[in-house]
Formats: structure tokens, sequence, C-alpha cells
């Protein structure tokens, strides 16, 4: 028993004595190692950023650009102010670059006394967004402008619709480089480069333009890239060539922001005749358009620079010889602004009217395509009109919830002869509901005997059993459409309708869990639930009750397990469309009030007993027929 006892002991510590040799080996030196591998490339790291003032250790140990705040960044440059109906801001003599926009006629928030929208930002801060200009050169030749090459600029300009300012640099090489910058009143300038030779000999030079983005926010209100149904990131329209798809011109949309940093997709060399370049965020857009008759190679790239991913849009133009003596010019513009579709239809024609429904004799177009920087999705035909009636509504109403109403009243109004004649097939069938159900008793045994008599039954009612569907058929491309317009048209954003709906494309922002606002308390921040019932105020509930009515008015599924599962869709319903935009919920809401009447007339038509009718017996006492 002893010796047993022994031998387990000694067996017992060798086992131990080989796990902790294992360990020792296994787990605790790769260990160390790496702890001093790490432990090496943090002191690299530092001694780097040590020799390379502006840089500091990010949060992974690595070395990146020290963050500038915006003023600090503006400081780094002589400006220029920037002052026009539309925008403010400044432009930095150092690169001329335009840099630094704020968008006056739009609020970060809803709130009126909410900042105007920041759409360049200079490079050096977090996030910067800007455009610039220039001449390239052949390869080894220098004295051209760089990002870090100072303009000079007489005192005291400011950039106005009516006062262009004046930029020159002298290279001291015999090339004297002006830039002429004007604007007009809303959201385009006009970049008009000049070279003049006073050297000796003959220079190359192609002009380029770029829009560039250093790093993109991907959290808080103003993420990128958060939604599938609206397009962010680069954008063209290209093309224009003989032999490339028969001369038209080519929508580019290159990638959305998040799969453009995954993939690093670069495109270039795509040759166009004009056409235009850039930029688009859901709302916003900078887009460069060289003149028309220019022959372009456009790029959509990104590239990790320091840490940072720089996403650039850009084109070159075709090179061109400067002559001793000579002087030549380049100009190029550049749209920065809001994506408002009449502004981007008035461009797209040059200035000249144009109205939506006429698409005959349309003057030829300045820019090609521009209105399609909004994103219209792949419903255009439904979505653009849509768009284009809500504007008609508006402007007599001047409420675009009521606009959305209007708009519900006219599509009901256009699909009213295929809804009355489901709707009449829906009623017939609830009526002979009963009979339905006797039929099934008679036949539980044999379901083909069932299913004959019951076409034998529909064909003497004169009852298509799938007409039921056709009216939600119909919804599903117009509620999409819909919700694209009150999701990319900025003419949505912070529209208001009537007392605390202050903003369409928004959620709902009261919530019944909160008491409508009584108490001091976001339901959001419940865990798992919050994002489905912070949204859940007064036009989703008022959706699920409408919906409830319209189910109940509906002929009973033939399973009862369908049954069953169509009883839960109101809620499952309510829950769901609360987040999305209020103005979707009233439209929603709305067609199913209209549907409600329209169904409660035919079933007292076919007298057929309703839900309508047995609420009223309810809350009256009284018997109410569904006559």
């Amino acid at each position: 028993m002893q010796n047993d006892s022994n031998k387990n002991t000694l067996m017992f510590i060798v086992c131990a004595f080989a796990i902790l040799i294992g360990y020792q080996f296994l787990v605790l030196g790769p260990q160390q190692k790496q702890r001093e591998a790490e432990l090496r490339a943090k002191k690299a790291a530092e001694a780097q950023v040590a020799a390379q003032p502006g840089m500091t250790l990010g949060a992974d140990g690595t070395p990146q650009p020290l963050k500038l705040s915006r003023d600090e960044a503006k400081a780094q440059s002589p400006r220029i102010a920037v002052d026009t109906p539309a925008l403010s801001g400044s432009i930095a003599l150092k690169g001329a670059r335009i840099d630094d926009l704020w968008l006056k006629r739009f609020t970060q928030t809803a709130d009126k006394n909410s900042p105007p929208v920041e759409l360049f930002r200079p490079e050096g801060a977090e996030h910067a967004w800007f455009a610039d200009f220039g001449w390239a050169g052949i390869a080894g030749m220098s004295g051209l402008p760089t990002p870090q090459t100072v303009w000079t600029a007489a005192p005291g300009q400011v950039l106005r619709p009516t006062t262009p300012v004046v930029l020159t640099y002298d290279n001291g090489q015999g090339l004297v480089f002006t830039r002429t910058i004007s604007v007009d009143a809303d959201a385009m300038f006009t970049v008009a480069d000049t070279v003049r030779n006073q050297g000796g000999a003959a220079v190359a030079l192609a002009p380029y333009a770029s829009v560039q983005r250093q790093g993109i926010p991907t959290e808080g209100p103003h993420g990128l890239g958060k939604t599938q149904i609206v397009y962010e990131g680069g954008i063209g329209v290209l093309g224009g060539i003989d032999g490339v798809k028969d001369g038209k011109y080519l929508l580019q949309n290159q990638a959305k922001y998040p799969k453009w940093k995954k993939d690093k997709p670069l495109q270039d060399n795509l040759e166009s005749k004009g056409g235009w370049i850039g930029m688009t965020d859901k709302y916003w857009l900078a887009a460069l358009v060289p003149q028309q008759s220019e022959m372009i190679k456009g790029r959509f790239q990104v590239k990790p620079v320091s840490g940072v991913d720089v996403y650039e849009s850009a084109f070159t133009g075709a090179p061109r010889s400067l002559a001793a003596g000579a002087t030549i010019t380049n100009t190029t513009r550049l749209f920065a602004g809001a994506k408002t579709v009449p502004l981007l239809t008035r461009y797209e024609y040059g200035g000249k009217p144009v109205v939506w429904w006429q698409f005959w004799n349309r003057p030829t177009a300045a820019i090609p395509s521009f209105d399609k920087a909004v994103d219209w999705g792949m419903f255009e035909v439904i979505t653009r009109p849509i768009f284009n009636v809500l504007e008609i509504f508006y402007k007599l109403v001047g409420n675009f919830g009521v606009a959305i109403m209007l708009l519900t009243v006219t599509l009901k109004l256009i699909l009213f002869p295929l809804a009355d004649k489901s709707y009449e097939s829906m009623a017939k069938m609830k009526k002979i509901a009963p009979e339905v159900e006797k039929l099934k008793a008679k036949h539980k045994d044999d379901p083909a005997k069932q299913q004959q008599e019951m076409m034998g039954l529909y064909a003497k009612e004169k009852i298509n059993p799938m007409m039921g569907c056709v009216p939600m058929l119909v919804q599903i491309p117009i509620f999409y459409s819909l919700y694209k317009v009150l999701t990319v048209t900025i003419e949505m954003r912070h529209a208001p309708f009537f007392g605390w709906i202050v903003d369409l494309s928004a959620p709902e922002p009261t919530t019944l869990f909160n008491l409508f606002g009584l108490i001091h308390w976001d339901p959001a921040t419940l865990p798992i639930l919050g994002a489905s019932v912070a949204h859940l105020g007064v036009w989703p509930l008022l959706y699920g009750f409408t919906m409830w009515l319209t189910t109940a008015m509906n002929p009973p599924a033939g399973d009862p397990i369908q049954q069953k599962i169509f009883q839960f869709f109101p809620i499952i319903f309510t829950f769901t469309l609360s987040n999305f935009a209020v103005g979707l919920v009233i439209y929603w809401c709305w067609s199913n009030v209209l549907t409600i009447i329209q169904q409660y007339i035919i079933m007292h038509r076919y007298k057929v007993e309703n839900p309508i009718d047995k609420l009223i017996a309810r809350f009256s006492g009284k018997s109410v027929g569904a006559t």
C-alpha cells in the first residue's frame, strides 16, 4: 500500500515537472520573445518619432502623424477668405488649395442654432478633405508648384461671387504661374491656371486636379459607409470617346469607402473626353469638372501614408508643349456643396431652365449626368418621378410631410382599379370563409378533392385568390423608392412635419418607453433591446394599429400556423419600421388608413363582417351589422 502511494507520488512529480517544462518552452518562452520583440519595436518607433517632428505614437504603438486641431491646421498657411451666400471658409496660399469650407445653408442638426455643415478640412487635421490643382511635368523636371509652395496674393483679397482672387508663383527658372479662382453664389468654383514661359527652352506640362481625403470618419453621427442603401465613395461620369460604349458617358462608382479601404483598388488611366470625377457622401459632393473638350485620364486610388489611408479621385489632362515666350491656360471647375437636385440639374445643363418631364428637345448637357451624383438606386424609373412629384406638392403646400400624404393619395388613385379588384376579391373570400372551412372539414382526408372543391367554389363566386397579393407586390418597389428618396435627397434632410417631427429623414424622436419624453431616460442605452425600442413613438404605434386593422380585415390564412404568424406581423413590423425615417412611417400609416377606408366600403358593399363594425359595437354597446 505504501509502495503504491510512493509510486503515485513519484508519477505525479514527474508529470508535474514535465508539464512545467513544457509550459516553459511552449508558452512562457514564446511570450517572452514576443514581449522582447514588442519592446524593440516600441523603442524603434519612439526613435523614429523623436527623429521626425510632427509624428506621434498611435494606440497600436506605430508612428502616426500628429493630429492638429482644425484651427491649428488652418494656421499652417496664410489664407484668403471665402465669403459667398452659400459658402464660407478660406483658401490656403500654401499649395493654393481649396481646403476650408463651410456650407452656410445647412446646419449640422435640426436645431436652428446648430453650426453650419463642414465640408472641406485642411491637411494636418484629422479626416482632412480638400481639392488640389496644378501642373505635372516630365520625369525629373523641377520648379513646378508643390503642396509646400507658398503662393503670392495681393493683400485684402476676399473671394466673393463678384470678386475673383489671383495667386501667383514665380519658380525663378523662367516659369510664372498664375491661378485665378472665382466662385458663383452657390457651389461652383472655377480655377483658371495660366503658365507663362519666360525661359529660353520649351517645356511640356499636363494639368491635373485632385480631390483627396486623408482618412474618413467611420463612427458617430458623421460616420461614412454605415448603410448599404446609400452610395458613399469615389464617383464620376467618364467616357464620351468613340469606341467606348458607343461614345456614351459611364457612371463610375469605384467603391464604397469601406470596400475601397478593404480592397484598396487602383483604377488609373480611365480615359475620357470631358465628364467629371470626385467623391460623394450621403448629401455632400466634391466633384472636379474638366473642360468638356479635354481628353483626360481619371483615377480612383487609395494608399496608406504615415498610417493614414489617403483616398483620391483625380484626373490628368493631355500634355501640352509650352514654347519659350508662350502662355497656356487650363480651366477646371470644382463643385463643392450639397447635392440639391435642382442645383445639380441647373449645372448639368449650363444654367438653362429644364423642365423635368420634358424629355424631348433638351439642351446639350454641359456636365454629363451630373444629377446622377444623387444615388437614385436600381428603381430610378420610380424613384426620380416620386421625388419630382413630391417637389411639386411641396411647392403647393410648403410641407414635405403633407406632400408625402398627397403623394400617397396620388399613388392610391393611380392604383385604384387594381386595388379595387384585389380588395373585392378579398372581401368575397372573407364572406365565403365559413364555406371553405366546411369543405376542409368534409374532405380533410382527401387534399386533392379538397383543393378541387375549393377551386370550384372560387370559380362559382368569381374569386381570384391571387389578387389579394397584388397590392402588396405593387407597394414593394414604391416603398423602396420612397425610402430611397427620404434617405438620399437632401431636400428631405431636416424637413419638418408638424409638432415634434422636425426631421422627416430621421427616425421618430419620441418613444413609448420614456413616456414620449416625459421621463429623462434614453431607452437606446438598454443592452440588446435598446436599438429596437429607441424610436417606438407615436407614428410607429399608429402604423402598428393600422397594420393590425388591415390584417384583421383580410380573409384568414388557410393554415392555422400561418394565421398565428400573420397575427404577429403587425408587432414585428412596428418594431422594425420604428427605426426607419419617420417620413416613411407617415407614408405607410396614411396608406394603411386609405386602404382601410377602401376595404371598409367594399366589405359593406358585399355585406361582409369587418373589425371596424365590431369595434364600434363594442364601444357603443349596440349591435352593428355589416350593412
